[in-house]
């Protein structure tokens, strides 16, 4: 079932790649449960089907980069970026958006966690597996406030501008 706005994030663990020593977070890949990164926070994940592809790398992603700052301004503490790709390439793909700082890529390398959110699609007529619907979520302490899901193909409720409009 796909989650809708009142309910709670499932259980589940995400891989993220540092380039830095954080508090917690050594350099390499390191799990998080989602209970724990989510747990006092606001929060705006988006999910999106593949790293490095033409409209996650054009759009949605920089949409979130470029309007970080408006997003704090709205209370918003992080933004996630969950996909269907493995710890080394999402964390790549940060560098390469400039989204290092503002957006924590976050691997769901066998779609797990996408699953259990219920935003999967099945690609592999293209060749790519299980990957993940484009779409956005407010989170407030673990508790969906909002989901946007595109229809197959489409970039229009998703992006920051939308979600901004939201807040």
């Amino acid at each position: 079932m796909t989650i809708k706005a009142g309910d709670r994030l499932p259980d589940g663990e995400l891989e993220e790649h540092n380039e830095t020593d954080l508090p917690g977070c050594p350099i390499g890949p390191t799990k998080h449960k989602v209970s724990e990164l989510a747990k006092g926070k606001k929060i705006v994940i988006i999910g999106l089907p593949g790293a490095f592809t033409p409209t996650c790398s054009a759009k949605h992603v920089p949409s979130y980069v470029q309007n970080y700052d408006a997003l704090r301004t709205k209370g918003v503490d992080e933004i996630w970026c969950i996909s269907v790709n493995d710890v080394w390439v999402m964390g790549a793909w940060g560098r390469d958006q400039h989204a290092v700082d503002k957006v924590r890529m976050l691997a769901d390398g066998q779609a797990d966690y996408t699953k259990k959110l219920g935003l999967e699609q099945d690609m592999t007529g293209r060749g790519w597996g299980i990957r993940a619907r484009r779409y956005s979520l407010l989170v407030e302490d673990g508790v969906v406030k909002k989901v946007n899901i595109e229809a197959p193909g489409k970039y229009e409720v998703s992006g920051a501008e939308a979600m901004l409009a939201q807040l």
